[in-house]
């Protein structure tokens, strides 16, 4: 039973150290060579955690070589075109300047009810809408709307915008998390008396965020649940 457990844990440490090389992408968001990659670690990772009589090398080699040609792959595709060409793909155009591309839907193999499944899914419910839609080498699809279906931004009515600064994590379920005080300028005694002067102590709160301008934002954890 221990034996097994400590299996696992090694298995886990190495699959997690694997995976970091190939960055951090959600599944949706994988290319081609890297969603085969995922794949075959977790197939290659299983065998000796199902059979216990398998030493580890069983799964370290075969992982440590999927994982080398991964990164030799995705440097070689850093420095040539046709090689990123060759095993992810290029983006391809389905509607452009308005007008739908049958021919690169069926080359994709994509309906236009699954077109128009993520057009609406991104919030436009008329094919007329869209300018152009690409779909991307992971799959995705993005979306360029109709000028006169884009959005309003502040330059559009000429208004000036304020800067908008990326607002950190301080407080995280009742514990202070100094990770960016000295980007932020701040320190564990200043978050302390911001919680005075709401009137609030540490225990309080669910979630605190700070950003450079000094703006602040409290959620209160609900003493219900």
């Amino acid at each position: 039973m221990i034996i097994s457990v400590l299996r696992a844990v090694i298995i886990y440490l190495l699959i997690i150290t694997a995976l970091r090389f190939m960055g951090k992408r959600q599944i949706g968001e994988l290319q081609p060579t890297e969603l085969v990659v995922t794949i075959l670690i977790s197939e290659v990772a299983s065998i000796p955690l199902e059979d216990t009589d398998s030493p580890l090398f069983a799964a370290f080699i075969p992982v440590i070589v999927i994982i080398c040609l991964e990164v030799i792959i995705s440097a070689m595709s850093l420095h040539s075109v046709r090689f990123r060409r060759l095993f992810s793909g290029r983006p391809i155009i389905v509607i452009n300047d308005g007008e739908l591309d049958q021919k690169a839907l069926k080359s994709l193999r994509i309906s236009v009810a699954d077109l128009l499944d993520t057009l609406r899914l991104k919030g436009y419910f008329d094919l007329q809408e869209v300018k152009f839609a690409i779909v991307e080498m992971n799959g995705q699809i993005s979306v360029m709307p109709k000028e006169s279906n884009a959005p309003l931004t502040p330059a559009d009515v000429h208004i000036a915008a304020g800067n908008k600064e990326i607002p950190y994590t301080v407080i995280s379920d009742g514990k202070i998390i100094n990770e960016h005080f000295d980007e932020l300028g701040t320190d564990a005694a200043a978050i302390q008396k911001q919680l005075q002067i709401n009137h609030l102590q540490l225990k309080d709160v669910l979630l605190m965020t700070a950003d450079k301008s000094g703006n602040r934002h409290i959620v209160k954890k609900d003493k219900t649940l």
